[in-house]
């Protein structure tokens, strides 16, 4: 699992490059191997290769801890995504644990920026705590939703749910899956929401002085949580691993194809549009961004919540 991720998110780079310079009418990297398939290698390589800097005045500790901080969360919240119908590696009753450890993660960004005595960095670190307290609470009571409507703590049994009740989540909770989306955006720090970063404002945010293997590793935990909140998008609102019109008999022949192939096509779709928004969209301005979050989603979300209830109570 740890193997595939990495891959994946190595080549998650070359396709956003890619994307990104279809839209704008470009044919983005074509010099490494055929069509520029063997770009993400030429990368890996020149980071690996590359001199790892620590600024002078920096912690040293802390400044080598944060890119860990940021990557570990997003590699082990995959031990209890289910990518069939078995259970998780943790069991079935483990769908907040997610919400625990990605929580982790901004830590890294937080520390990275303080730790390197740097203006800017710190400057990132601040809105990406800010950022986490803002949309952790909208993503928090999206997921209690779908708890709710199901009545299930287990990942395996929402996507059960979805089977017996005939219908993805996503059209019984399409509120809480575009604010659980929304929220996934500003969690990862992507477009229009990419404030921690910001390079026009702040150079390169909170990896502005870092160098080598800990710039990748920022990389690597930041694609790697696009596909965790891909991931678990399709867990909760299109049905896992299960096929297109589960319940249909003439569509039966879907079944054929293993549950895990499905679950990934859900997931890369989600990741196209992860990458397609980044294409589209400009950045929101930082008072933007703390009135979406403060006045609109946790007031809907909280809306959402209590609606979801009584239905449930009384349906």
């Amino acid at each position: 699992m740890l193997n595939a991720v990495l891959v994946a998110v190595t080549y998650m780079v070359l396709l956003e490059r890619k994307i990104i310079a279809w839209v704008q009418s470009r044919l983005g990297p074509m010099r490494v191997g055929p069509h520029g398939i063997l770009q993400p290698i030429a990368d890996a390589v020149k980071l690996l290769l590359k001199e790892d800097i620590t600024p002078i005045r920096a912690d040293r500790w802390i400044f080598t801890l944060a890119p860990i901080i940021s990557l570990v969360p997003a590699l082990i919240a995959f031990a209890v995504i289910p990518f069939g119908g078995e259970a998780t590696l943790f069991g079935h009753r483990v769908p907040l644990y997610i919400v625990s450890i990605t929580s982790i993660g901004v830590y890294g960004i937080i520390l990275a920026g303080y730790s390197s005595n740097s203006k800017y960095p710190l400057l990132a670190s601040l809105r990406a705590s800010a950022q986490l307290i803002s949309y952790e609470v909208a993503v928090t009571l999206m997921l209690v939703s779908v708890i709710v409507t199901t009545r299930t703590l287990s990942l395996v049994g929402i996507v059960e749910g979805q089977m017996r009740q005939r219908i993805w989540y996503v059209f019984i909770q399409p509120v809480a899956a575009v604010v659980l989306f929304i929220g996934g955006l500003a969690e990862t720090n992507r477009t229009p929401f990419d404030l921690a970063e910001a390079e026009q404002e702040l150079t390169g945010g909170f990896h502005t002085e870092y160098s080598g293997m800990r710039f990748a590793m920022f990389f690597l935990a930041e694609y790697a949580n696009m596909i965790v909140v891909s991931a678990v998008m399709t867990t909760l609102f299109f049905g896992g691993w299960l096929p297109p019109f589960p319940n249909v008999a003439a569509a039966h022949f879907l079944w054929y194809i293993p549950g895990w192939i499905w679950f990934l096509l859900k997931t890369f779709v989600l990741l196209y549009v992860f990458i397609w928004i980044r294409a589209t969209l400009p950045r929101y301005r930082y008072d933007q961004l703390m009135r979406l979050g403060w006045k609109v989603l946790i007031p809907v979300a909280l809306v959402n919540l209590v609606v979801s209830a009584i239905v449930r109570v009384f349906l």
